[in-house]
């Protein structure tokens, strides 16, 4: 789950929501149009935050603060329990499912030296290796292809969380209010409208996951609109 807070509310955005922005968003990158896996690519692009989905229908609370778990902040075992469920989803599509495995590898690397972690590490990265096996190709494909889904990832984490900077490989990701600047223009001087639905509700501590269950039965439906473009 994604919780963004604008003033007196709490704009949530399921992770799977964030991710179908993020396909959105790389269907229009120009380096992606004649690469040779094109659709398998967008395909791990707009399905990485699947395994998201249980956990964002039912979001909890931290009881020590009352703020609800975000993407960053759940549970280790939740964070580490989305990644094999989302993989074995897109099984059917061995290389969707390899770059989502580096996905998770990737995303988690700070925690490498972490006891906590060695399993889940081992684990995933066994999968991935399996999966690339099923195919003709090599892990420094994959490495080349997995440039297309960290891209598209950062850039909606962007415009959803509200970050300001971020870089990654040769590319650096500005946001201005509601407005992501990618640098050099993947876009070849295009605007790409974005939006993605968010439910709203107010912002402040919640007592239990019960008073946040409530709250989200009554909460209202709104879209965020904005835009990216080259800089």
């Amino acid at each position: 789950m994604i919780v963004r807070a604008a003033g007196g509310v709490l704009h949530l955005i399921t992770q799977p929501d964030h991710a179908a922005l993020a396909g959105r968003i790389m269907g229009r990158w120009q380096g992606l149009y004649d690469a040779e896996r094109r659709g398998a690519i967008l395909h791990a692009v707009e399905e990485h935050d699947n395994g998201w989905r249980e956990a964002d229908a039912v979001p909890t609370v931290d009881p020590a603060t009352g703020r609800i778990h975000d993407f960053i902040g759940a549970p280790t075992a939740v964070r580490q329990g989305v990644w094999p469920r989302g993989i074995e989803r897109l099984g059917s599509t061995p290389w969707s499912a390899a770059l989502v495995a580096q996905h998770a590898l990737t995303v988690y690397d700070r925690y490498q030296q972490d006891p906590g972690w060695t399993g889940f590490f081992r684990d995933i990265a066994t999968t991935r290796d399996e999966l690339v096996a099923e195919t003709t190709l090599t892990l420094t494909d994959l490495a080349r292809d997995y440039d297309f889904v960290r891209i598209g990832d950062l850039i909606s984490l962007m415009f959803c969380t509200l970050w300001d900077e971020e870089t990654y490989a040769a590319w650096t990701f500005r946001r201005r209010e509601n407005r992501v600047v990618v640098t050099p223009d993947p876009f070849a001087g295009r605007e790409l409208p974005l939006a993605v639905v968010a439910r709203e509700i107010p912002n402040r501590p919640y007592s239990s996951d019960a008073d946040l269950q409530e709250t989200l039965r009554g909460a209202s439906t709104v879209t965020l609109a904005g835009v990216v473009a080259g800089g």
